[in-house]
């Protein structure tokens, strides 16, 4: 498999949301209007404007707390099954995957979409809606700057080197690397859904503990997206037989 991954090292974020505001400055996304609810996490939430975004969250407590940090983003799925509810939908220009890296992007089509059929087809809850124009929104490998040979403005923007970005054997490489060094202080250290998606998380923990949605976890998601594949197949079985 060829085309573009990101190496994600959750044990070296220290949250310091500079992805998030290189993603809005890049993409000249709008604030949001927001208020303390108890946590550093802010905004609360992805959004249609906010389509990266470091969560907070605090695990255990006394000797054994730690604060865990998940730098959120569109995992951009080998076989993105947004992508194939759209095309299931019979608008498969709607969203496109580049031969070239690999990168899900949407466009200004998806507003023809069912929008609750396709946020319901993504294993890890990322597409938003804009209210008033319908479209909907998510990170897109910053697919204008890597075609122009630079690295995404996350990736770019990162200090403590979380964020890596490069051909996909390469970031397998360095994450299989990585994995082994980390394991030997935490064994259970492991990397998330690294075969089914292009943005390849290292957590140190569980990755429920991260987040809910950090793994693909099956269930209703899960079966949603083969709901769609088999809507998709269904009339191409009957033609050939």
């Amino acid at each position: 498999m060829s085309g573009k991954s990101f190496f994600v090292d959750l044990t070296k974020c220290t949250a310091c949301r500079g992805c998030q505001v290189a993603c809005k400055q890049w993409k000249q996304l709008p604030a949001e209007k927001t208020r303390q609810l108890g946590s550093h996490q802010n905004p609360p939430d992805l959004s249609y404007t906010t389509i990266r975004l470091v969560r907070f969250t605090e695990s255990g407590d006394g000797d054994d707390f730690s604060w865990l940090f998940f730098p959120e983003q569109c995992r951009h799925c080998v076989d993105a099954p947004c992508k194939m509810a759209a095309e299931s939908s019979g608008n498969g220009d709607a969203i496109l995957q580049d031969a070239d890296t690999g990168a899900v992007i949407y466009t200004d089509k998806t507003s023809e979409l069912d929008f609750d059929f396709i946020r319901s087809s993504c294993p890890y809850d990322i597409p938003r809606q804009d209210a008033a124009t319908k479209r909907i929104s998510k990170c897109d490998m910053c697919i204008d700057r890597v075609r122009g040979g630079m690295l995404p403005a996350c990736v770019k923007s990162c200090p403590t080197g979380t964020m890596n970005f490069g051909d996909r054997e390469e970031m397998l490489h360095l994450a299989g690397t990585r994995l082994a060094e980390v394991q030997k202080a935490k064994p259970k250290a492991k990397l998330v859904d690294m075969e089914q998606v292009r943005v390849i998380y290292l957590a140190a923990m569980e990755p429920k503990t991260y987040y809910k949605f950090m793994a693909d976890a099956g269930g209703p998601r899960m079966y949603t997206r083969f709901a769609a594949l088999n809507k998709f197949l269904g009339p191409l079985r009957q033609l050939r037989g």
